[in-house]
């Protein structure tokens, strides 16, 4: 499998070059030059095959001889050694919990499997490898997880200060060895600036290895299709195929589940489900994208303005915004409204989502209410107490903390306070050469 970048100004490279640059040097987004088409009899029979051996056929045409069978089947195993249930609310509608890995988030998929990429890419390469990532929350704090201790790999992270919540900052401020976190005085936007900067900083690049852990990589944004296929798995009705919903910041989940739809899994309609961010709803309304600040809310981790992914979204559907259109609707929820829902989940179905998890409900119930003979399921993509100081005040009780979590809160934060200037940046990342 080869990549392309989307700017269309750099030559194709195989998956381990995409895997380890992060960006093409036209500071494009990596793309397949195909979209691999499942097997009829793969989608028939899912039900029959172990999680593994699903992730293996998904993720394997991107691989391609990048990594032997062997290797890849033992990384994919690794990935996915824990459990994503689809869990009923009620008779419509289901969620897919994605917060039984180790960081208690979705991303936790993705930033095993492409650390353990990385890993085992590093042994051919005789440079330190400078892993650069900018959080909005649940990013940070697995990507420092998955490459914790990693040989031959320097993590380092931007998160904005005061916008990620304690449990977050604690999962990537802690750890030490060979992750390091930067809290940056500004928005995830300002950190995600900072970020590009550096990878288009020619004389950076020279004097450092550097690569992105971010959804912008293939190594993080193609494994996310696993979950979806899970789901499908775990579908009970395979005569009608599922509306899925997403809570969308980056856009790199939800592009990963229409990648799936595109290779040929069966889905009824997505539903991007955004916050007061509302750049794509608005786009898909209006056709014009316009990119925002992005404003604080309570679910931190869509805080986002200018989604990164949303360009391979329009390249899945060949820039016609009528195809996106007929897979793709997307609602904004407010903050109140998302209050709203975690209490009515909470006390009318017994069920705790998070703030990203109530955004879904929400958006797959103003989907629903118009489409009243679908069902669906929403993704739980944190568990909530991450967010304990947000949905405790809602449900008026305390959440229990997880084991992962309570053996971490009395750690000290180690933490470098930057203001949002390149060259403050530039400074730090020149001591890891």
């Amino acid at each position: 499998m080869q990549y392309y970048s989307l700017n269309r100004q750099s030559p194709a490279v195989g998956f381990k070059e995409a895997a380890i640059s992060g960006q093409a040097p036209d500071k494009g987004l990596y793309f397949p030059e195909r979209i691999p088409l499942f097997e009829k009899s793969f989608i028939e029979n899912i039900e029959g095959l172990r999680k593994e051996e699903i992730a293996y056929r998904v993720i394997s045409p991107y691989v391609g001889d990048a990594i032997p069978e062997d290797d890849l089947r033992r990384i994919v195993s690794e990935t996915v050694n824990f459990e994503i249930p689809l869990v009923r609310i009620n008779e419509n509608i289901s969620t897919l919990e994605l917060f039984h890995g180790p960081t208690l988030a979705f991303k936790d998929v993705g930033a095993r499997f492409m650390s353990r990429c990385l890993g085992y890419f590093s042994q051919s390469v005789t440079e330190k490898v400078v892993v650069l990532v900018a959080t909005s929350g649940d990013t940070g704090g697995a990507v420092a997880h998955g490459f914790y201790d990693v040989p031959g790999v320097e993590v380092v992270i931007l998160y904005p200060s005061g916008k990620v919540s304690s449990v977050q900052e604690k999962q990537l401020t802690t750890l030490g060895k060979n992750i390091r976190a930067l809290e940056v005085n500004g928005s995830f936007d300002d950190c995600q600036k900072l970020v590009k900067q550096a990878f288009a900083d020619a004389d950076l690049t020279q004097q450092l290895f550097l690569t992105s852990a971010n959804s912008i990589n293939v190594a993080r944004w193609l494994p996310q299709q696993f979950y979806y296929l899970f789901a499908w798995q775990q579908w009970k009705d395979k005569q009608h195929p599922p509306v899925i919903c997403v809570p969308s910041g980056n856009f790199g989940n939800i592009c990963a589940g229409l990648l799936a739809y595109c290779s040929g899994m069966p889905v009824q309609h997505f539903v991007a489900a955004t916050n007061a961010n509302a750049v794509v709803p608005e786009f898909l309304q209006s056709g014009e994208y316009k990119p925002k600040p992005a404003v604080a809310t309570i679910s931190n981790a869509m805080d986002v303005g200018d989604p990164s992914n949303f360009v391979r979204v329009l390249e899945l559907f060949n820039q016609e915004l009528g195809s996106l259109k007929n897979v793709l609707t997307s609602y904004s929820v407010t903050d109140v409204e998302t209050r709203k829902a975690i209490r009515e989940v909470y006390n009318s179905y017994g069920y705790l989502p998070d703030p990203h998890g109530a955004v879904g409900y929400k958006a797959l119930q103003q989907y629903l209410q118009s489409h009243p003979d679908e069902k669906g399921f929403f993704l739980e993509t944190a568990h909530p107490v991450k967010f304990y100081d947000v949905v405790e005040p809602v449900i008026g009780s305390n959440i229990p903390l997880p084991e992962s979590v309570r053996s971490i809160m009395h750690l000290q934060k180690e933490s470098v306070l930057m203001e949002p200037e390149y060259e403050a940046l530039k400074a730090e990342l020149l001591t890891l050469r």
